[in-house]
């Protein structure tokens, strides 16, 4: 008996290895739960293909060829609709680039505000203060409107003649007749100011969540080494907001590149064209002119431009967290 039992114990004894099971065995359920997971993603799935990928590759054949809704054939036409934009002279080249050059004007203008202030008024809401729930709610209140309440409030209240704001700087002695969205330069303050209190609630919210992650630990031993505020600041919370504004700058980027609304509701584009963006611009060419191959043309280099933009900067920050790791 005593032996039987020693034969039986001593390979667990010795550590021999025991068959393993198959991974079939092991997760019966994989196939049934990847089913499900699909499941549960076809609804995003159809919608994606049916609004976003789809319409993407239609715009993309569109722009290869002469195409019209009033033309029964489309032709193909190569590479026409894009050598058109930069051949100087054509029909499309010299108010595309125009419209391009306002929108990397307005996109210059705004984007420093749009990170500056959420960066600094994220910290300040970071501090333990009082009521600092209706602060956030204040600051991101803006951001919940449309662009249409937006643009309708402020070109009153802009309004050179009857405007309140004009009206306010006249009893403070200021001058009151600012022609705020009618020339310029007062047109891109008008619009970036605008558009900076309009969005900056969100890029505040980004941030601040960003400052929730960073460990007090840091700022204690900070302190300990004789830090101040300003040095923790340099030290602590911009390298721990780094991914963080990473994303925040490339959404920026973007948004403010494809800015339409406030340009459309409170400057018209103006003065003269001054102002019309190239979303503008693809929009009216191929929604109002119906040359919708050439805008498609259009919104293709325009997503080129906005791609090579969030891919450099996406490799400077990178470059950036591996010096710093280093």
């Amino acid at each position: 008996m005593t032996e039987t039992t020693a034969s039986i114990v001593a390979p667990r004894e010795t550590g021999a290895p025991r068959p393993l099971r198959s991974g079939r065995s092991r997760r019966p359920g994989a196939p049934r739960r990847t089913g499900v997971a699909y499941l549960f993603l076809a609804p995003f799935l159809v919608l994606f293909v049916v609004f976003v990928l789809g319409p993407a590759v239609f715009g993309l054949w569109i722009s290869l060829t002469n195409w019209s809704p009033f033309r029964v054939n489309q032709s193909f036409v190569g590479l026409k609709n894009y050598l058109d934009l930069f051949t100087p002279g054509s029909a499309t080249s010299g108010d595309f680039w125009q419209s391009m050059s306002a929108t990397g004007i307005f996109t210059l203008a705004s984007v420093p505000f749009l990170l500056i202030i959420p960066l600094l008024v994220a910290v300040l809401l970071n501090q333990r203060i009082r009521a600092g729930s209706f602060f956030r709610g204040i600051f991101f209140a803006p951001y919940v409107l449309g662009v249409a309440v937006i643009g309708v409030i402020w070109k009153y209240l802009l309004d050179t003649q009857s405007g309140i704001v004009n009206h306010l700087l006249g009893m403070l002695g200021l001058p009151d007749n600012l022609p705020w969205t009618v020339d310029t330069p007062w047109v891109w303050v008008t619009l970036a100011g605008v558009t900076v209190w309009w969005t900056m609630g969100f890029n505040t919210v980004i941030i601040l969540a960003g400052l929730k992650g960073i460990s007090p630990d840091l700022y204690e031993a900070a302190a300990l080494d004789g830090a101040g505020a300003v040095r923790q600041f340099f030290s602590v919370t911009l390298p721990g907001l780094r991914s963080v504004m990473t994303f925040v700058v490339t959404i920026t980027i973007l948004a403010s590149a494809n800015m339409f609304g406030q340009s459309f509701l409170i400057t018209k584009g103006g003065p003269g064209n001054q102002t019309r963006t190239a979303i503008m611009y693809i929009a009216d060419q191929g929604l109002s002119q119906n040359n919708m191959a050439a805008a498609s043309a259009m919104s293709y280099v325009l997503f080129a431009f906005l791609a090579i933009i969030s891919i450099i900067n996406f490799r400077l920050q990178r470059e950036r967290a591996e010096k710093s790791a280093s």
